[in-house]
C-alpha cells in the first residue's frame, strides 16, 4: 500500500508537470500522431463490438419489461439516455484502461528499468515531453471520438434488437431517442471521455516511470496501473455524473 500511494502522489506531480509542459507549447507532435494511432484505429474494433453487445443486452433486459406495462415507445430514448450519460463513455475508457493503459505501464516501466530514460535525460529529452505529454494528448482526443462511436454502434444494436426481436417500429424508437436527448446529454459523453482519458495516460505513465525491479517490477506495475485507472474512473465518473446530472431528468418527460 505504501508503494501504492507514493505512485499516487507521483501521478499527482506528474499531472502538474504535464500540465505546465503543455502551458509552455512543448509538443513532439511525430510521437503524438503515433499514439493516436495506438489509441484510436486500433482500438476502434473493440470498442465497436463492446458497445454494439452492450446495446443489444440493455435492449433485450428493458423492451420486455417496458412492453409489458405499455411504455415500449419509450424503449430508444432510454436506452439513448443510458449510453450517451454513462454506458459508452465509461465502457469504453474501460475497454481504454485494459489495452492502453495496460500499454503504457509495460512500455514505459521498461524503459525504466532498462535505464532507457536514464538515457533521455543523458540527451537532454525530458520524458514528460518526450513520452507521456503525446499519450496524454492521443488518450484526451481519440476517446471521445471513440465514445461517440460507441454511441451510435450502442444504439444500433438496440435498434437491431428492438425491431427484430420485439417488434418495435424504427421510427418509433428513432423517435423516442430524439425526444429524450438533449445537447446537454450528448455532449456529456465527449466531456468524460476527455477526463478518463487523461486519467488512463497519467496512472500507465506514472506507474511505468515509477518501475523498479526488472521484469518481475513492469508486470506488477501494469497490473496495478489498470486496477488503478479502472477504479479512478468509476470514481470521478460519480463525481462528474453528480456534477453534470444532479436535479436533471426532465429530458423524458416531453416524451412520455
Amino acid at each position: 500500500m505504501s508503494l501504492w500511494f507514493r505512485r499516487f502522489i507521483a501521478a499527482i506531480f506528474l499531472s502538474g508537470q504535464v500540465i505546465v509542459h503543455m502551458l509552455r507549447g512543448k509538443f513532439n507532435y511525430p510521437n503524438i500522431i503515433e499514439q493516436m494511432a495506438l489509441v484510436g484505429p486500433e482500438s476502434l474494433l473493440i470498442a465497436l463490438v463492446t458497445a454494439t453487445t452492450i446495446g443489444m443486452v440493455f435492449t433485450i433486459q428493458v423492451a420486455r419489461e417496458f412492453i409489458n406495462i405499455g411504455a415500449g415507445q419509450i424503449v430508444g430514448g432510454v436506452l439513448s439516455l443510458a449510453l450517451t450519460r454513462e454506458l459508452a463513455p465509461v465502457l469504453t475508457a474501460v475497454v481504454l484502461a485494459g489495452r492502453v493503459g495496460s500499454a503504457f505501464a509495460a512500455e514505459i516501466g521498461t524503459m525504466k528499468v532498462s535505464e532507457q530514460i536514464d538515457a533521455l535525460y543523458i540527451l537532454k529529452t525530458d520524458p514528460v515531453d518526450y513520452l507521456v505529454i503525446p499519450r496524454v494528448i492521443a488518450c484526451c482526443i481519440m476517446l471521445p471520438l471513440l465514445t461517440i462511436v460507441s454511441i451510435v454502434a450502442g444504439m444500433i444494436g438496440g435498434l437491431i434488437i428492438a425491431t427484430n426481436i420485439f417488434g418495435l417500429p424504427i421510427r418509433i424508437f428513432l423517435d423516442s431517442a430524439r425526444n429524450f436527448l438533449n445537447v446537454w446529454d450528448i455532449c456529456s459523453a465527449p466531456i468524460k471521455a476527455v477526463c478518463f482519458g487523461a486519467l488512463i495516460a497519467i496512472i500507465g505513465c506514472s506507474w511505468g516511470l515509477t518501475t523498479t525491479g526488472g521484469a518481475k517490477g513492469v508486470g506488477q506495475s501494469t497490473t496495478t496501473a489498470v486496477v488503478t485507472s479502472l477504479l479512478a474512473i468509476f470514481i470521478s465518473n460519480f463525481f462528474l455524473s453528480w456534477v453534470m446530472f444532479q436535479g436533471s431528468g426532465s429530458a423524458g418527460s416531453k416524451a412520455i
